[in-house]
């Protein structure tokens, strides 16, 4: 039977879950590779014959790998989970400054989607979409910089420009799904 035992604490960091550094690049590869042998000592089944206290700590663990997991795969939460690490709010919800030129540039994307809707320009909608990938893929680089370099602040603001550019992405999405059906 799998031993609970050589995992730590449900309380330690994804980062240490997975015996990972704590930098915002992250190989894919390795992470996948930690997330399977972690499962693999907690899978629930490997405990059905154990006593309830048992398995209900191997679903915890099980619970709390896959939580790990889905946060450190996705760029946008590895950061929030970073800054979050480092006592650091991004505060989405209730801090909405933006710096002037982000602002405007948010005003020009709700203008194309406007725009693209009422001439029913899916291939327009195509094109902003793409516009909006390649500006989060340049946002994330940078991203990576300032949480690896330590500057949190700069860190958290790119963040919420990162997770409103996502909100932007999906309307565009819903927008495209919705003219072509």
């Amino acid at each position: 039977m799998a031993s609970l035992s050589s995992l730590s604490s449900l309380n330690d960091s994804h980062f240490v879950l997975f015996g990972l550094n704590e930098q915002f690049a992250l190989d894919a590869d390795a992470l996948d590779h930690a997330y399977r042998t972690v499962q693999a000592q907690v899978h629930p089944d490997r405990f059905a014959a154990a006593g309830e206290a048992q398995k209900r700590v191997a679903m915890q663990w099980a619970t709390r790998a896959n939580e790990a997991y889905q946060t450190l795969r996705d760029p946008l939460k590895r950061a929030k989970y970073m800054l979050h690490l480092r006592g650091i709010d991004v505060g989405a919800e209730n801090n909405t400054a933006m710096e002037p030129a982000f602002l405007m540039q948010q005003m020009e994307w709700r203008e194309e989607i406007e725009d693209a809707v009422g001439a029913k320009n899916v291939d327009a909608l195509d094109a902003l979409a793409r516009d909006l990938r390649e500006d989060e893929r340049v946002r994330l680089t940078k991203l990576g910089a300032l949480l690896d370099s330590g500057s949190n602040q700069p860190a958290a603001e790119a963040v919420r420009q990162l997770m409103f550019i996502e909100r932007v992405a999906a309307e565009v999405e819903t927008q495209i799904e919705r003219l072509e059906g």
